[in-house]
Parts: C-alpha cells; structure tokens; sequence
C-alpha cells in the first residue's frame, strides 16, 4: 500500500474518531436534557406540595385550635358536673332538713290533738254535754255568773289559742311539704341536665380524638409525599451526574485517542514530502476547527440543558356566599369554625365574644342581632312563636331535637334540609338535618317566630 493511500487512510480514521468523540457526548447531553425537563416538572409538583403542606399546617393549626377550645370546654363542663353535683348534694341536706322539720311540725299537731282530746274529755267529765251557754245561763246567783263566764272565757281564749296554733302549723306542713316536692323535682331535672352534660361531653371527647386522627394521618400523607417527590427528584439530580462523568470520561477517552492519533500522523507526515506534510497539516487544522465547533455546540447544549425553568404559579380563592336567609341567620356565619359549645355558655359578654355557646343561648343571640328578644332555653324557646308543620319549614324557623332529653337541642333552619345551631361536636356549624344523626333526632316540632 503506498503512503499517501495510509495517509488518506489514516486521515479519514482521524476525522471519523474526532467526529465519534463528540458524537456520543452530544447525545448523552440530549439524555441530560431531557431529564433536567422531568425534573423541572418533579420540582414543580415538590413545589405544589410545598404549597399543599403550607395548607395543610394551617388547617392542623386551626385544628389545634378548635381542639384547645374543646379541652377548654370539656374543662368547664367538668366544672359544672361538679357544681351540680354539690347543688344536689345541698339540695338533699334541704331536703332532710325539711323532713326534720315537717316531722316536728306533725309531732306538735299530733300532741296539741292530745291535749283538745283530753281537754274535751275533762269538760265532758264536769259538764257532761252542756256547751258554754249553758253553762253561762245556768248559774244560779249573779256572783256565780260571773265566776262562770270568767271561767268559760279562759277556757275559750285557751282553746282558741291551741287551735290558732294548730292551724298555723298545718299551714306551714303544707307550705314545707310543696317546698320538699318542689327541691324533689328540681334535683330530678339537674339529674337529668347532668346526664345531659356527660353525653355532650363524651361527644366532645369523640369529636377530639377524630380530629386529632385527622390531623396525623394527614401529617403522615403528605410527608409521605414530600419524601417521594425530593426521593425522585434526588434519583434525577443522581442521573443527571452520572451521565455527565460519563461525558467527562468519553471526552477524555477521545482525547486521548485524538493525541495518539495525532501523534502517529505526525510520524506519517514527517516522513512524507513537505507539500503533502503541508496539505496534511491543513488538514489537520480544519479537522480541529470543526472539533472546536463541535466542543462549541456541546458545551452551548449543556448550558442550556441546565437551567431550570421558571414555573409560574397562580393562586385561586374562593368566599362561600351568604345565603340570604336573614339576619338572624346570617349573623352565625362569623362563628362557624370558630367556636365552641359550653354548656350553659353564651350568657355573657366575655362568652359571645369567645364565640362560647349552648344550642338555646345561640339561637336567643342570634336573633337577638336580628332585633328579637328570645329565651335561652330550648323549654322556653318551644312557646317563642307558633307551630307549624315541618312540610311548612322555611328559614328562620326553629327546629327541635330529642337527644338528652325531649327538645333538649334547638337550631335555626336555613333551608334545603339543613340548621343552623351551636353542636357539642363542632361548636357552630351548619347541620345536615335531612339524614343521620340529626334526622334521627328531629321530633319534628317546628316554631315560627312571630
């Protein structure tokens, strides 16, 4: 084979190694390119979840927030158990203290009896059956007239005395035994009031477990997905390095081929003429402009397959409407997740301004805003205005439930089988009346308020 066929020979395998060397590179920066675009789309989800955790600590914070006032209230509520059980202990001591008193009160009517007994006995023995006036009219001198009617006089103002007396403490028997009985029913109603009191609470404390539930398993979910996102997009970031030593060490590998290919040409070409050694050499130099080029072009596609894109992102936020049902419903719209059910709460300033309220205390506030004075009572609320019938329901009206006790719960109706009304569970809340719970609790008793 002559020379300048091995020189052409050699040549082309030149150019065709230089052109290999930056071949796979290029390719390999296309790979990078490609990965970096899924990881900019991973770090935009990492990014949504961030967005999504920041929500999600929120609602835990406010989750804390309404368990705090349920502790609160369950506290207050313990509270109260425990006065109502010193007001019935008390109200049992009244009680025996009546009985004492009632028991003495009978001991006297029953000795007094004993005495008109034998007082009736004595007359009967001295006079026989002859009344006072004959007693009177039978006397036989002026003198004994006298003594007589002196005598009956006594006896009379006696027996007057001791019936007055009589009378007098059988008024009071009667007054102390409706006293007893009255004590007797108001402890039958704070018996029934505290077991009342034990259910919401044990309501209460379901509801705080259910919502500390909540709160865990959603901490869970969502670092569960925060690692997975920054575990993918670490494997990424991982991929990405790997294929660019694999590009250093291909580059390198090149150029070390393209040096020892240099190097034999230039063997070649030193034993050649110095024309072809020339055309050689020019070869040579266009053969590393277009290398240079190459290098150019590949460094240019890894700058640009290593910026990060800039997502965009847009927030949206929406406000339920107020449904136009009234003041006196739309004024509970601001306690809604923000409130707590206390029994007997909502009576004072400090407690409407916790947002603090029983289901009757509530109801009276709320129309209360609305310019009706109502009681706070659920008893006392069944006669605030007229009956209907509940096919007649339309918002503003009252609803009652048998939960405790009959109509021991009130709300006010706001339409398409929902009220609203201050619930153990949730302070207050809009109710689904309609199925549930509280349609198992509806009695149907329905009141207008005029």
């Amino acid at each position: 084979m002559s020379l300048k066929k091995k020189l052409i020979i050699l040549n082309t395998t030149i150019m065709l190694g230089l052109g290999s060397a930056f071949a796979i590179p290029s390719v390999k920066a296309e790979s990078i390119s490609d990965i970096q675009s899924e990881r900019t789309g991973i770090q935009s989800d990492i990014s949504d979840a961030e967005q999504v955790i920041q929500e999600l600590k929120k609602e835990q914070s406010k989750m804390n927030s309404q368990i705090a006032q349920i502790e609160t209230a369950m506290k207050e509520n313990d509270k109260k158990i425990k006065d109502t059980k010193q007001e019935i202990t008390d109200t049992e001591k009244d009680i025996d203290s009546l009985k004492k008193e009632i028991k003495a009160l009978e001991e006297r009517i029953a000795k007094r009896e004993e005495v008109l007994k034998e007082r009736a006995l004595s007359f009967q023995e001295s006079g026989g059956d002859v009344d006072y006036l004959e007693v009177v009219l039978g006397s036989k001198s002026f003198g004994e007239f006298v003594n007589r009617v002196g005598a009956v006089a006594t006896i009379v103002e006696a027996d007057r005395e001791i019936l007055s007396q009589q009378e007098a403490d059988k008024a009071d028997l009667e007054k102390k035994q409706a006293t007893v009985e009255k004590k007797l029913q108001s402890l039958k109603d704070m018996e029934v009031e505290l077991k009342g009191m034990q259910s919401q609470i044990e309501d209460q404390k379901a509801e705080t477990v259910n919502m500390k539930a909540k709160i865990e398993k959603k901490e869970s979910e969502t670092e569960a997905l925060k690692q997975s996102l920054e575990n993918k997009d670490a494997g990424l970031e991982a991929q990405i390095a790997s294929i660019r030593e694999n590009i250093k060490k291909e580059e390198e590998r090149k150029s070390s081929e393209k040096a020892d290919l240099n190097r034999a040409a230039d063997e070649v070409n030193s034993s050649n003429s110095s024309s072809k050694e020339s055309s050689s050499s020019s070869k040579g130099e266009a053969s590393a402009s277009s290398s240079s080029k190459g290098e150019s072009s590949s460094n240019s596609s890894k700058n640009s397959s290593t910026e990060k894109p800039t997502a965009s992102k847009t927030e949206t936020s929406s406000k339920p409407s107020s449904a136009n049902t009234g003041s006196a419903i739309t004024a509970g719209y601001k306690y809604i997740g923000n409130s707590t059910y206390v029994f007997g709460g909502g009576r004072t300033a400090s407690d409407i301004a916790n947002g603090r309220f029983d289901c009757s205390a509530f109801v009276a506030w709320a129309y209360k805003q609305a310019g009706v004075n109502l009681p706070a009572s659920t008893g006392a609320l069944t006669s605030a205005g007229r009956q209907v019938s509940k096919s007649q329901m339309q918002p503003g009206d009252l609803v009652f439930f048998n939960t405790y006790k009959t109509d021991g719960h009130v709300g006010i109706y706001v339409g398409g089988n929902k009220f609203i009304g201050s619930q153990s569970s949730t302070g207050v809340a809009i109710a689904n009346m309609g199925s549930g719970y509280w349609a198992e609790k509806f009695n149907g008793r329905v009141v207008r308020v005029n």
